[in-house]
């Protein structure tokens, strides 16, 4: 069963029991892209509906609006924010038009539940039009940016609750492991000692850095250029409502957004999702560099550091009996790259904007929360089969640490540097411990050397 609609390209049969309508149908024939739909991300079809909520608001208030036709759209705006109807955002992600296809898909679902609410039929826009009411005083190029930064924010309070998880988790192993004493590396060579503990808690303090910085960079996104219409000069907005559907748009949401003070500027410009993105990239290093560290400490089991355990979490291999692989570390990084490749598509796309409009934002938008998605849920993958299960070989670590020519560093001030280079040469040429040899030269007596030696001593831990 289908219904009819039209439009300035001609008619075309739309499902019968479809609350999007023709345009987004013509969306679904032009751009069977991705095969991501808007409704994959449920939080930007909720903020899509908050920027409609608050425009049907700020026109009512202002008598552009009929009160009753306004409450229609706000009601519909509610059951969409509520999580109902998310089928009907079949969209893809990407497409041209600038976002045109996303506006008028939450238009025209909008319109449609709204009619209902009024008692007529889907389709019947002279009741309740996607363009004329639920679209009145807007744009795509003010609403479908303002509701993509929402989105962003919504979704970067998922990103920092678990990224703060995986910190606590982190810190837990900071403690655990705090007098577990094994060898640092500089280079991939042995260098001076540190304590698992401290390694670990370096892994937190580098990833506690990105929870504020996540947080300064999303909110950029609170200037919004609502009520700048299609180039930023308010056309067909009239005096005022910029001003007042940001107030509203604010009131509803919890969020301190601003009107942009040059409309123009703000229409044209992404930089606060090149900044955005930027953020991520960079906790995306910090955390494919930790996935490294985590693969080299556990590699082995016999030939390699095997300083720690990881949670085996599958057969490693199909022709390799008892092997066990890193994987929750190397599925981190993959996610890592995706996201820095992300970032490099949301830095050409911004760049390719020209004079009073990025068209090009649908891929930034697509890429921004496709990276935000996959990082928080690759690392609750990570903090809860990997980090929370992690184990340490106390023993092997200690033994590491007093066969390692690296301790003779920590002699430097006793000895000498000569005698230190002379000691340290002759344990690598000879096999034996520098500590075997400090005490066979009569260098230092064994009091003193294990004194000078001691963990806490050469690590600071307490």
């Amino acid at each position: 069963m289908t219904r009819e609609e039209d439009d300035l390209i001609g008619k075309l049969p739309v499902p019968a029991d479809a609350y999007y309508g023709i345009h987004t149908q013509r969306a679904i024939n032009n751009f069977q892209i991705s095969g991501v739909q808007l409704a994959h991300y449920p939080e930007f079809i909720k903020a899509l509906a908050y920027v409609k909520w608050a425009t049907a608001q700020a026109n009512c208030e202002l008598g552009v609006l009929d009160e009753k036709m306004a409450d229609a759209i706000i009601s519909a705006c509610k059951k969409i924010i509520d999580g109902e109807y998310l089928e009907q955002f079949p969209s893809d992600m990407f497409q041209g038009g600038a976002g045109t296809s996303t506006n008028m898909n939450i238009n025209e679902v909008v319109a449609n539940i709204a009619l209902e609410i009024m008692g007529y039929p889907k389709g019947e826009y002279n009741h309740c039009s996607p363009y004329d009411h639920v679209n009145l005083s807007q744009s795509t190029n003010d609403a479908y940016p303002t509701a993509v930064k929402l989105g962003i924010l919504f979704y970067n309070k998922k990103l920092v609750e678990s990224l703060d998880l995986l910190i606590a988790s982190l810190k837990k192993k900071s403690d655990e492991f705090k007098h577990f004493i094994t060898m640092g590396r500089t280079h991939l060579q042995d260098a001076i000692p540190l304590t698992l503990g401290q390694e670990f808690g370096a892994f937190a303090s580098t990833l506690d850095k990105e929870v504020s910085y996540l947080n300064y960079n999303a909110d950029q996104c609170l200037e919004i250029n609502m009520g700048a219409t299609a180039v930023g000069t308010g056309l067909n907005a009239i005096p005022g409502y910029a001003e007042l559907c940001t107030k509203i748009l604010s009131k509803i949401t919890n969020l301190n957004f601003t009107p942009a003070e040059n409309l123009v500027e703000a229409t044209s410009s992404t930089a606060a999702f090149v900044s955005y993105s930027s953020a991520m990239k960079r906790l995306a290093t910090k955390l494919s560099k930790m996935g490294n560290d985590l693969r080299l400490l556990t590699s082995g089991p016999r030939c390699g550091f095997h300083e720690i355990n990881l949670p085996p979490r599958q057969a490693g291999s199909s022709i390799m009996p008892g092997k066990v692989n890193p994987v929750i570390a190397e599925v981190v990084s993959q996610v890592c790259f995706k996201v820095i490749g992300n970032d490099l598509t949301v830095t050409l796309a911004a760049e390719a904007g020209q004079l009073q409009l990025n068209v090009m934002e649908p891929v930034i938008t697509s890429s921004i929360l496709e990276s935000q998605t996959l990082l928080t849920n690759v690392i609750s993958c990570l903090r809860t089969n990997c980090i929370d299960g992690i184990t340490a070989n106390a023993e092997h670590c200690k033994k590491l640490v007093t066969n390692s020519v690296g301790i003779v560093t920590a002699l430097n001030p006793y000895i000498g540097y000569l005698n230190s280079t002379t000691i340290a040469k002759e344990a690598l040429e000879t096999g034996q411990s520098v500590y075997d040899l400090i005490l066979e030269k009569n260098v230092l007596s064994k009091n003193e050397l294990d004194r000078i030696l001691n963990p806490e001593n050469m690590t600071g831990i307490k």
